[in-house]
């Protein structure tokens, strides 16, 4: 009898352990993955990646040309022709592939809007409640800049001011193109998609001069601005 009844005390441990393991409530899938050591877009580009709380982010700007089913993204170089885009389109700041290495390419809004997917399959052009949860993890809005850009000189102008990257962030200063086609700000400024367009599109923006990061509704599509995937 008393063999019976350690095995049944057993089996009912056994049972509510394993109903334990599988009932995960987190609502963020992302919550107890750990990131791949580097992703790989559909040309070849490999992107490493880091964990800042629930979520997983490229640690690098995007620079594929093309979308996720293998089709091309047009390289339109011609500033009139930027101008008059009403589909998918990069480019290299000042036109200059020198500049993709160290800072991505900068793609208009079609191209982030486009059904096949610019971001490597698995992963998504981050949404601004997305970037909203990032900025609030760092500290909000008037200091995690500083612990997003990348340190030094290097790559941002001088000072760059409070650059800490503690998150694993990374962030590059890849400049913008204007919707006539003009390249402002290399090395001063870092701006960002987000996916949704509502009566505009926010994108989110850090700049050597400062620690906070901003987010800007801006209604020009045409407009040129570095990506960053996250997980899905």
């Amino acid at each position: 009898m008393q063999n019976i009844f350690t095995i049944l005390l057993i089996s009912s441990l056994t049972f509510a352990c394993n109903k334990d393991n599988n009932d995960n409530t987190d609502p963020n899938q992302n919550a107890n993955e750990n990131p791949p050591a580097n992703v790989v877009d559909v040309d070849g580009n490999s992107y490493s990646t880091v964990k800042i709380g629930n979520q997983i982010w490229m640690a690098e700007n995007l620079k594929t040309t093309r979308y996720a089913n293998g089709d091309a993204i047009p390289n339109v170089t011609d500033m009139t022709d930027w101008n008059n885009l009403t589909s998918g389109a990069w480019c290299h700041y000042n036109n200059q592939s020198s500049y993709n290495n160290g800072y991505g390419k900068l793609y208009n809004w079609y191209a982030v809007d486009d059904f096949r997917n610019i971001c490597p399959s698995g992963w998504h052009v981050a949404s601004k409640a997305e970037w909203l949860v990032l900025t609030n993890y760092l500290g909000g809005e008037s200091v995690a800049g500083g612990k997003m850009k990348s340190i030094g000189t290097t790559h941002w102008i001088s000072p760059n001011t409070g650059a800490t990257n503690e998150s694993g962030f990374n962030a590059l200063p890849g400049g913008y193109r204007q919707t006539n086609g003009n390249f402002y700000s290399i090395g001063g400024t870092a701006r960002w998609w987000s996916s949704l367009f509502t009566a505009g599109s926010f994108n989110f923006s850090i700049f050597a001069d400062g620690t906070y990061i901003s987010n800007n509704n801006s209604e020009y599509q045409r407009a040129g601005f570095c990506i960053r995937c996250i997980k899905d």
